[in-house]
């Protein structure tokens, strides 16, 4: 989820300013390299970063994410387990937690539940199998290559279907390529999945920098336009000159940005979470003024959604624009990573929180902890916190696309997009589809449904 930072001179947010900004430009130190992944990666490793792991973890061999000399412009083979040590490590650590009394109010409002994260503490503790997960992400073909001076990780899963669609898609925060392994199957082996071989697509999934498995910066600059130049660069590098985009949270300015840059070659965006508010709705729902009249019925309820995370729903994004650095708790305790990454928005943590009683649609307990476990062995808790202080584009206002767009409105995202909206910001919109169920991890929660709508979305681009 994107912010805007302004060149006002403060660091403090005004609830009343997204399209101006107001996170001032007192820069801090360039931000520093992360700890490299607890584990070994089995690709050639990245530029110099931070020698020593976190306490109890495997120090990374001489072959995995650790210093080298020289850069290396290849695609490299990738894949990683991670130590004993780690794991050993984490379930210490987890065991260990120092926990503050309970909330006092029956629900959320005070933020993540004791209850729910003492479930979470016991199953990740006793019962979660990392390996499982690492069995299946190693199944899948993975890539590391150097693009403007960083190694950026990513998935590449080509169809055995002739003609098929190359299709980049970008994960968020606190998401990760995790959010997204649902649906590749489904995507690139269409007949297998209730669809025909003309819906077949080539996928490429990467990880964005300071996330997962790609590099950490160590240097000021790398926001959301800057994330879509190098994947313009990853693209061209694996032979495609036209494809498609998809993104939800920061995947989605990522996606646009890629269509304003690359004109050219971006056939089509697809967005979850589009930038298609109009000025004056977003001005209105940040501030303490009325609604403005003549809404719709599906613009009104968008507008109390904004206004609800305007007001009640932006803790965690001023934390991270304005002292990312500051959460170095983030990096030394599972419990307070986890808990951070809960608490992205209600209706995902409902969802999450509902995993942990037992609840199996959606998301399931797993699912929650291999995203948290990807996070803390890889160390990238601050890190990817950095991309909201790194961030110079608007909350959710157009950004002026002309390109093909489509837009899949799920109605527990942070905002469900009224299809007035979505055409007024797209002119070119190709696809609309207002959803009943999904919200903000919409591949993650509802993969068939998102199968179904990216094969929707792009069969007039083909």
């Amino acid at each position: 989820m994107s912010l805007l930072r302004s060149q006002s001179g403060r660091r403090d947010f005004l609830v009343t300013s997204a399209l101006a900004g107001a996170l001032g430009t007192l820069l801090p130190a360039a931000a520093q390299a992360g700890t490299p992944p607890a584990g070994t990666a089995t690709a050639a490793a990245p530029a110099a970063q931070a020698e020593t792991p976190f306490a109890g973890a495997a120090t990374v061999g001489a072959a995995a994410l650790g210093q080298h000399p020289a850069r290396d412009p290849s695609i490299r083979p990738f894949r990683f387990q991670a130590s004993d040590e780690a794991l050993d490590d984490l379930k210490r650590r987890i065991a260990a937690t120092k926990w503050p009394s309970r909330e006092l109010v029956p629900d959320a409002s005070q933020g993540v539940q004791l209850a729910t994260m003492q479930k979470l503490a016991r199953y990740w503790e006793g019962d979660y199998d990392w390996r499982k997960f690492e069995r299946r992400l190693n199944t899948l073909p993975q890539f590391v290559t150097e693009i403007d001076g960083l190694d950026i990780h990513f998935i590449h899963v080509r169809s055995r279907h002739p003609n098929a669609l190359p299709i980049i898609i970008t994960h968020g925060w606190p998401g990760s390529i995790v959010e997204m392994l649902k649906i590749v199957d489904p995507l690139t082996n269409p007949t297998a999945h209730g669809g025909s071989a003309a819906d077949a697509f080539d996928v490429v999934i990467p990880s964005m920098p300071g996330y997962g498995f790609s590099e950490q910066p160590a240097e000021l600059g790398w926001e959301p336009v800057r994330i879509a130049r190098a994947w313009t660069m990853l693209m061209k590098r694996l032979g495609y000159s036209r494809y498609v985009t998809q993104g939800g949270d920061w995947g989605d300015p990522i996606s646009e940005q890629m269509a304003l840059l690359a004109p050219s070659e971006v056939l089509a965006v697809h967005t979850n979470m589009p930038a298609a508010v109009p000025p004056e709705i977003l001005k209105a729902a940040q501030s303490d003024s009325p609604p403005p009249e003549g809404l719709g019925a599906d613009e009104r309820r968008a507008y109390d959604q904004l206004r609800f995370f305007f007001t009640k729903g932006l803790s965690y994004a001023l934390q991270m624009a304005g002292r990312p650095q500051t959460m170095y708790a983030l990096d030394d305790s599972p419990i307070g990573l986890a808990a951070w990454l809960l608490d992205h928005d209600a209706r995902s943590y409902e969802l999450i929180a509902r995993a942990f009683d037992g609840e199996k649609e959606g998301l399931s307990r797993d699912d929650v902890l291999d995203n948290v476990t990807l996070y803390w062995l890889t160390n990238t808790g601050v890190s990817s916190s950095r991309l909201y202080w790194e961030n110079k584009l608007p909350f959710f206002a157009p950004f002026g696309l002309k390109a093909p767009v489509a837009v899949s409105a799920f109605p527990d995202e942070l905002y469900q997009a009224p299809r007035s909206w979505a055409e007024k910001a797209f002119p070119n919109l190709i696809h609309y589809n207002r959803l009943e169920k999904g919200g903000h991890f919409a591949a993650w929660e509802q993969p068939e449904l998102f199968t179904k709508e990216l094969r929707a979305a792009f069969r007039s681009v083909r």
